[in-house]
């Protein structure tokens, strides 16, 4: 995650296919967003890519051999880790209700057939970026602040033990690393 000193923050797309051609579909669909796209071609590497990234969101193939993603979206959302993480269904199936409703039980976000409308999926996605995004924003956020408050709160002990040098050090520390702005 990027600090308040502007180190950049990406977000991340999961895109998991078996077919190599759709991944670079939905790249190019993408593409031009501020988004990082990782493509995978089965549920197993998407889970392991998981262990080791963040992901804004997950684009997932209902239908796969050897792990579908109904059963790739059931282990991602039994992880403390990733289940906060949104997933888009995308399958070639012709619709059908029970399908849906078995990926919005497990805790997709949508369910969407194809062929779909590019620009839909592109809007649907870019959401779910600004919000990764803004949480991560906010996360560095209090995290900053989190780190004042202890500097402050180091500095009063450090004044009730009647050390105003030390206290004035601590924060004289903190204002440079946070670059709070000198009060005269």
């Amino acid at each position: 995650m990027g600090d308040a000193g502007g180190d950049a923050v990406t977000a991340k797309a999961l895109l998991v296919d078996d077919r190599r051609e759709n991944l670079v579909a939905l790249e190019a669909i993408l593409q031009g967003l501020a988004v990082e796209t990782v493509a995978v071609t089965s549920g197993e590497e998407a889970l392991k890519c998981l262990l080791v990234d963040d992901f804004a969101v997950i684009l997932l193939d209902a239908s796969m051999p050897t792990m579908d993603g109904f059963e790739t979206a059931t282990h991602i959302k039994q992880r403390e880790r990733t289940r906060h993480i949104p997933i888009i269904f995308l399958t070639a199936l012709d619709y059908d209700a029970r399908l849906a409703f078995r990926g919005y039980q497990i805790g997709a976000v949508d369910f969407i057939t194809k062929p779909f409308d590019p620009w839909v999926l592109r809007s649907k996605v870019a959401v779910f970026i600004d919000l990764w995004l803004k949480s991560a924003e906010l996360t560095a956020q209090v995290t900053e602040h989190m780190a004042m408050q202890d500097s402050v709160t180091k500095a009063l002990a450090l004044l009730s033990s009647n050390d105003s040098d030390g206290a004035a050090s601590v924060l004289r520390a903190a204002q440079a690393k946070h670059a709070v702005p000198r009060v005269r």
